[in-house]
Formats: structure tokens, sequence, C-alpha cells
């Protein structure tokens, strides 16, 4: 232990960051590093470059020099471009409630730090991403689980039995199950928001990546706006997952908490990256048609081949498979890794209801995918 000054500095950590359980994903993707032969099917990253509109418009702007801080809240041009966008999935918020942020992650990060007290109880429908639970206990909240197997949809019945709750946090379509929400399922989870009295976190990122049906946010419902913070962004849509853009949208009073949060810690989403994200919104729109038409054809592709021999539900967005593989999932995801090179993440990295199933991102080539589905097959059939 080291002394300076006469005081003994510790070396141990806050207890809530040392009682946090390293990522699922991440321990996947650790494993392959390095290894050439390996199929990923881990990782949520789109294979698709960056449009190149969006890239040219960024190196431009390089080669301008605009390389300085913005606003906290972000570019007024980005934040307008952003507020007329979002009429698409139902409403069009003021530019003026709009904070750009250093991707998703860190919206739901400050969003949580604004409005949690220690002890507010968050409720996590699962399974979920991986960082949902995390950040809510490091704001200080007290996490109550939801289990939603075998539909992946948060039920009425269930979220209000929480009884009183600070917030629910949802994602549609969803991450690992792919499943989104209709009207009708956003109307059951509004419902019990308002009965509990809880904010609505609104994770849409893969809104843009919707095939069943239009994407429709929570916060366009009637009296929802008000009570909803709807985070989005560019990485999954437009490729952008290295730039780390993002937006949150939120009600006045939550607003203010979160840019006061945001300025301390981050002070601006980098400026390069928030000009390629006007040229996304403004010209992105058939390079997005693009991807998302690929996506669609892998989807249904791999849905087909893994249905040889798992049940597996047709996906409604985003770009993951969650087949029920009826084995334990971490040990099916090792063993697939090192007898068939391939990489898929064990369900229980998304919550305990995801035991039994893994989480398959078809975010590759079609050769690859191809190949990949064929060693999924060949293993699974050899294990039946």
């Amino acid at each position: 232990m080291k002394r300076i000054g006469g005081w003994q500095l510790s070396r141990k950590v806050n207890e809530k960051v040392a009682n946090l359980k390293p990522s699922g994903i991440r321990r996947f993707f650790d494993l392959i590093i390095g290894r050439e032969d390996v199929i990923s099917l881990g990782v949520g990253e789109p294979d698709f470059p960056v449009p190149w509109k969006i890239r040219e418009e960024m190196i431009y702007s390089l080669e301008k020099g605009i390389t300085s801080y913005t606003s906290n809240q972000g570019l007024p041009e980005l934040r307008n471009s952003i507020a007329e966008y979002y009429e698409k999935f139902g409403f069009k918020p003021d530019p003026d409630n709009i904070i750009v942020t250093t991707g998703v992650s860190e919206g739901i990060d400050i969003a949580l730090r604004a409005i949690i007290n220690p002890g507010d109880k968050v409720i996590i429908p699962e399974p979920c991403y991986v960082s949902y639970e995390p950040l809510s206990i490091l704001a200080g909240a007290e996490v109550v689980k939801i289990p939603t197997v075998p539909d992946f949809k948060p039920k009425y019945e269930d979220l209000v039995k929480v009884g009183k709750a600070k917030a629910i946090i949802i994602n549609y379509p969803n991450n690992p199950t792919g499943v989104s929400y209709s009207r009708k399922d956003l109307e059951e989870i509004a419902d019990a928001a308002v009965e509990l009295d809880a904010i609505i976190i609104s994770d849409e990122i893969y809104a843009e990546l919707s095939y069943t049906f239009k994407h429709t946010s929570i916060a366009s419902l009637n009296g929802m706006e008000d009570k909803v913070v709807v985070l989005n962004g560019f990485s999954k849509s437009f490729a952008m997952t290295g730039l780390r853009v993002g937006y949150a949208i939120a009600p006045d009073e939550i607003f203010e908490a979160m840019l006061k949060i945001h300025q301390y810690c981050m002070l601006c989403a980098p400026v390069t990256a928030q000009i390629g994200a006007i040229e996304a919104l403004r010209n992105g729109e058939a390079d997005l048609e693009r991807m998302r038409a690929e996506y669609l054809r892998r989807r249904n592709y791999f849905v087909r081949r893994l249905r040889e021999v798992f049940d597996v539900r047709m996906p409604d967005g985003a770009f993951y498979v969650f087949p029920k593989i009826n084995a334990n999932s971490e040990e099916f995801a090792e063993k697939l890794l090192f007898e068939k090179s391939v990489a898929v993440v064990p369900g229980s990295a998304f919550g305990e209801c995801g035991e039994g199933y893994i989480r398959c991102a078809y975010a590759i080539s079609m050769d690859k995918l191809k190949e990949a589905a064929d060693r999924i097959v060949d293993f699974a059939k050899r294990m039946i």
C-alpha cells in the first residue's frame, strides 16, 4: 500500500463497481481476439462501412478545420433535423428538448442518474441489453426484473405487481430477441407506467431496422410525451458505431437534469460525428434502405436454417436471432466456439430468463452467414 504524506491510499474501488459482473457479450468477444478462423455472430455491430456520403461530409469538415466543441446540447442544425426526422415515428419533439449524446449508452446513463434517488425501483423486462441493470445499480436504483418468456413482451399485470416504481426501461426492436412492440403492446406498457407513476426510458436504437411492422415511438401515444425519455442514435441504422453519436429526447424537467450531467461528464458529442449525423438524416435514406433490405434477406435465410434444429421466433427487427436451444447456454456457446469456430452469446448474458437460448447476430456477410449456419446446424444435430 502506498503512503503519501503520511496518508494511506487504499486500492479498493467503489463497492457497486466491484460487484458488477463483466459483460457476457465481451467475455466471448475476448475469447476470439486473434482467431481468424472464427465466424463471429457475437457482437451487434453492422458489417457495413459508414455510407460514403456521410464519410465525405465528415472528411470535408476536418479539411475545413472544424474540430471545436459544440454547445452542450449539440449542433442546433442536428437537433432540428432530429426533431423533423422523428415525425416518422409518431411525434415531433421540440429541438430544445433534445440532447446530442455520445451514443445511446451515455443517454441511458444520464437518464437514470437524472431521475433516480437511492432505493428507487427501476423495472427492467428481460431478456434485455446488458447495460441496463449495471447502469441502474450505479445510479442507486433497486432493480426489479420482469421475465418475459416465451413471447418476450412485458405484460401490464406483471408490471403493475411491482408497485410504485421510478422508471421502466424498454427496448424495441429488442436486443437480444429481435421482438418489437405493436401499438397495442405499447398501450399496455404505457397504462402500467401511468398506474405506477413511472417514467419510461425507451431505447429505440433499432427503430429503423423494423421488418414486420412500422416502428411507433411510445412517446407518440396520447398523454405520454411528458412521461417518456426517448433514446436513439446512428450506430445501427447508419453503421456509425465507432463515431459515438446518439440523442435523448426528454420532458422539460428531466431534460434539464440530464443536460447538467452531460455537460459535466461529457461536455458534448464529437463535432465530426455530429456533422456526419446531419448528413445521414438529410441524405442517408437510400443507404439505410439498402442495408435494411440486406438485413431482411439475411434474417429470412438464417431463421429458415436454424429452424432445422431449433425453435426460433421470427425477429420483428434489429439483427438478432434468439433460438431456444434446450441446453445450458454458456456450455453450448463454448462448445460451439471450440468445436466449430462460431461465436455466439449465451442467452444468460441478457438475464436469467435468457438461459436456454443463444443470441446470434446476423450482421455479417451472407457468405459467412451461410457457413456459420452450416456449422451450427451440424453441431446441433450431433448434440441431439
